[in-house]
């Protein structure tokens, strides 16, 4: 009797297979403002090795633009779904009538870190007033984030001798001692640093407040494709957690996606320790984003010319896709 059911179950078993279908996982394009394999894109790398992309139905392909401007137009054009830039860059690029809003953000802080010579023992800001600071280029969220905090204590650009030395440049700069400071990500701490470089890191509350890496999708996907937005940010805030709850393990993780940095995993988590005390903070819910941050940022792109109209806030961002169940120390 036993065997005579076993035959019908697995006779009903081939009956009834090929009535079994499964969603095909969504292609999407992800678009970075560098080459997506440096450590500062470890959310992202992360939630594509650990196969968190694929569990919210996602297969996402990771590829460079040309910054963070470039990665908002191509995002707004329809050319990519989603994309990574500073969270300030939609008060940019949508006073140009580019059509992207932040949908999370990966941090409760900006991403600018000020390292100084430790032999000159610089710890504020208008210590430097004279000196020369290295940072990426004229253009980008390091170096507004740079002019905001001269204004905040008290300068201006004019006082200082800022020098745009490119992605390399700006830590070899630094390190060589051709440059009193740098402005620039906690990646570039770390590669001065390994130069042999004695560092100063000026407090954060030195710094203006500005926002750190999002996630960048157009009103369009908002609007028609809800779902893919929903899925993108809970995978990228999935790779984040595991940052921020095993630095250790998750420097592990990116060293095996990225193997160029295979043997390297103690300097990948020590750029890890500089994000998670620098950068990604305690935020309430990983990935949402604060409105005042977002305002005082407008206020200052106003004030130096960079924008032309204030806008509606919320026009900027939008919290509604951020996930309230995603605890750093659950799945």
């Amino acid at each position: 009797m036993k065997s005579a059911i076993a035959r019908l179950l697995g006779l009903c078993c081939v009956v009834l297979a090929p009535c079994i279908t499964f969603a095909s996982p969504q292609e999407v394009t992800f678009l970075m403002p560098a080459p997506p394999n440096l450590p500062g894109f470890a959310p992202w790398i992360i939630a594509q090795q650990k196969g968190y992309y694929a569990e919210q139905g996602l297969k996402v392909t990771l590829l460079a633009a040309k910054g963070g401007a470039d990665v908002a137009k191509q995002v707004g054009a329809g050319n990519a779904m989603f994309g990574a830039a500073n969270g300030d860059t939609p008060l940019i690029v949508r006073d140009n009538g580019v059509p992207v809003k932040a949908v999370a953000v990966l941090g409760q802080h900006g991403y600018t870190m000020l390292a100084t010579d430790a032999a000159a023992g610089i710890t504020r800001l208008q210590q430097l007033k004279g000196k020369t600071i290295s940072v990426m280029s004229y253009s980008d969220s390091l170096y507004y984030t740079l002019l905001a905090s001269l204004r905040q204590a008290g300068m201006s650009k004019s006082d200082v001798s800022i020098q745009a030395a490119g992605p390399a440049g700006v830590w070899q700069l630094f390190a060589s001692g051709k440059a009193d400071a740098m402005a620039g990500a906690p990646d570039w701490v770390v590669n001065a640093a390994e130069s042999g470089k004695q560092l100063q890191l000026l407090p954060d509350d030195q710094l203006f407040a500005s926002m750190a890496q999002s996630i960048l999708a157009s009103d369009d996907a908002i609007a028609h494709h809800p779902d893919q937005v929903r899925a993108m940010v809970r995978g990228t805030l999935m790779g984040l957690r595991d940052i921020i709850q095993d630095p250790s393990a998750a420097a592990k993780v990116f060293a095996a996606a990225v193997p160029g940095y295979e043997g390297k995993e103690q300097k990948v988590e020590d750029i890890f320790a500089l994000y998670i005390s620098h950068v990604y903070g305690q935020q309430a819910h990983l990935g949402e984003i604060y409105p005042e941050r977002v305002s005082k940022a407008q206020s200052f792109y106003l004030s130096e010319g960079i924008i032309r109209h204030r806008g509606d806030i919320n026009s900027y961002f939008t919290n509604e896709f951020i996930p309230t169940d995603l605890p750093l120390g659950g799945s």
